[in-house]
C-alpha cells in the first residue's frame, strides 16, 4: 500500500467490485522454503471472502491451510508524463490501482472446489457475447482428472489495504489532461477510474 493517505480509500463496496471486474490476483505466503506467489483466478464472497483454486504442485498449496495470506488484485495502471502537467519541470510518475487483501485461508473440500470451477466458469461466460460454454460439455473423466490436479481455498478478508494513485496531487485540469493521457496511452481504464472519483 502507498504510505500517502491520499491515495487511500475506505469505500469497500468501491474495492469489491474492482476485485470482482478484475478476477484474477496473487496470493503471497512464507513457506519453509522462502516466500512464494501463485497467480489465479478470484471469486469474492459474502463476509467478505475470496475463493481460488491452486495446482497441487503449486509450492503454497501444502501450506496455505489454516495460514495468513496475502492477495492481491491490479487493477489498471498507466505512465504519466510531465506533459501533461501545468508545470513540466518535475519528474514522471505512475497512476495505479492495487488491493492488498489479507485473511486466514482455508482448504475447500471437493464438492466446494467443484462449485467454485462452475461459479468462475459462469462469471467469466457470462462476461462473454454469443453462445456461453458450459463445464457440462466436458467429459466426466476428463473433469474429474482435472480436479483431482487443484486444491480449492477460501481466504476470509479481514484487512484491506488498498492504493488508487490517480493524480490526486494535481490540479481539476490537470487531472482531466491526465486522463486524455492515459486513453490515448491505451490505459482508457485507468482514464475512467479517474474520471469516476473513486477517491
Amino acid at each position: 500500500m502507498h504510505p500517502n493517505p491520499l491515495f487511500r480509500s475506505d469505500d469497500r463496496a468501491r474495492m469489491e467490485a474492482l476485485v470482482d471486474r478484475i478476477g484474477f490476483g496473487m496470493v503471497f505466503m512464507q513457506t519453509p522454503d522462502g516466500p512464494r506467489v501463485a497467480h489465479t483466478p478470484l471469486l469474492i464472497g459474502d463476509g467478505p471472502t475470496l475463493r481460488f483454486h491452486l495446482a497441487r504442485a503449486n509450492a503454497l498449496t501444502r501450506h496455505l491451510d489454516g495460514t495468513t495470506a496475502l492477495i492481491t488484485v491490479n487493477g489498471p495502471h498507466g505512465y504519466v508524463s510531465p506533459r501533461w502537467y501545468d508545470n513540466r519541470d518535475t519528474v514522471p510518475t505512475w497512476d495505479y490501482v492495487a488491493i492488498e487483501m489479507e485473511g486466514q485461508v482455508r482448504q475447500l473440500d471437493q464438492s466446494d472446489l467443484d462449485q467454485l470451477l462452475y461459479d468462475l466458469i459462469a462469471k467469466q461466460e457470462g462476461r462473454l457475447e454469443g453462445q456461453a460454454w458450459s463445464a457440462q460439455e466436458t467429459s466426466k473423466p476428463l473433469w474429474d482428472g482435472l480436479l483431482r490436479g487443484i486444491t480449492g481455498f477460501e481466504m476470509e478478508i479481514r484487512e484491506w489495504r488498498p492504493t488508487f494513485k490517480l493524480s490526486q496531487k494535481r490540479t481539476a485540469d490537470e487531472r482531466e489532461r491526465i486522463a486524455q493521457g492515459h486513453d490515448y496511452a491505451g490505459s482508457p481504464g485507468l482514464a475512467a477510474i479517474m474520471r469516476e472519483g473513486a477517491v
